[in-house]
């Protein structure tokens, strides 16, 4: 049984058990939270919704929030003398799914 969820503009296929790194939330660790923009699930046979599946709930339980690795972005012209180096740490909550109710 899986499930695919929107969360912050990006989709992920969950199961029972996964963790994700979904972007910050703010919330504190052993909370719970309901996302009900899930556009698909697959019990034995696979629903799909038009944008999101009526009644389908993901539950996920907040495990810590933290940030990410540090990115960095470099571009570099060749013979223009043209160098720009910027990155950032991306800010995220780990979470693990705990049910999936069609």
């Amino acid at each position: 049984m899986y499930a695919i969820i929107k969360n912050g503009g990006k989709q992920y296929k969950v199961q029972v058990g996964d963790i994700l790194l979904l972007d910050k939330m703010s919330l504190e660790s052993k909370d719970t939270v309901e996302i009900k923009e899930v556009l698909a699930v697959n019990t034995g046979e696979l629903k799909v919704g038009a944008p999101f599946v009526e009644g389908a709930v993901v539950t996920l339980e907040v495990i810590n929030e933290g940030r990410d690795r540090k990115v960095v972005i470099f571009k570099k012209r060749r013979r223009k003398d043209s160098k720009v180096k910027r990155g950032f740490r991306r800010d995220f909550t780990r979470v693990r799914i705990t049910k999936i109710a069609a």
